[in-house]
């Protein structure tokens, strides 16, 4: 089984990268293999621009760009997305990525009279959140059902994409990171388990 693992950081050094290698050191454990779409390093362009706008409205097809981002996701058995929480969601680089890459037509089909079709069933979807707040903040101001309805429900449901795993690695910046380490890599070993289904 293979996995894309989109990474949303710009700093190659950080947790977030760590953590999205120990995935497919997991993977590659387990006889899996795994393609890191490294988004900042291969200068992705997160704008939703003109040309994305003229795709959503059916007037274009896609740049090659936002082609070949897709490839990668059909090629996949797996989409694993890796990122910090900024300002309680997704980064700006990935969340510029689910609006360009997510585009009418690919991934769900919308018409003005008609039914949104959702046209990823069968795609599925791990989130490892990387946060520097503890777990007790994101208890109080319920950041996992935010999580749930802003991402789960409304980027992965809409498409028809299943969210089997979402993980949040809370305290990051003030704990040894060798536990978060250590979650990330038995993700990726784990993660082709006809038993992964739950949410943490």
């Amino acid at each position: 089984m293979h996995a894309l693992i989109v990474i949303g950081h710009h700093d190659p050094e950080s947790l977030t990268h760590a953590l999205a290698q120990r995935i497919a050191d997991g993977l590659a454990s387990a006889g899996h293999t795994a393609e890191i779409a490294d988004l900042a390093r291969e200068g992705f362009d997160p704008r939703f621009g003109l040309a994305d706008h003229a795709v959503h409205r059916r007037l274009a097809p896609p740049p090659a760009d936002v082609l070949a981002e897709q490839a990668r996701i059909e090629r996949a058995d797996a989409l694993v997305l890796v990122y910090p929480v900024y300002w309680w969601s997704l980064p700006a680089l990935l969340k510029g990525w689910v609006e360009r890459v997510f585009s009418n037509g690919w991934a769900f089909d919308y018409q003005v009279n008609g039914p949104t079709i959702k046209k990823l069933q069968g795609l599925t979807v791990h989130l490892v959140g990387v946060a520097g707040a503890d777990a007790g903040t994101f208890e109080r101001h319920g950041y996992g059902e935010a999580m749930r309805v802003q991402i789960e429900h409304g980027i992965f449901d809409y498409c028809g994409a299943q969210v089997l795993s979402s993980n949040v690695l809370t305290d990051s910046e003030g704990q040894d990171p060798k536990g978060h380490l250590r979650t990330a890599w038995q993700l990726g070993q784990q993660l082709f388990e006809p038993a992964r289904n739950q949410t943490a």
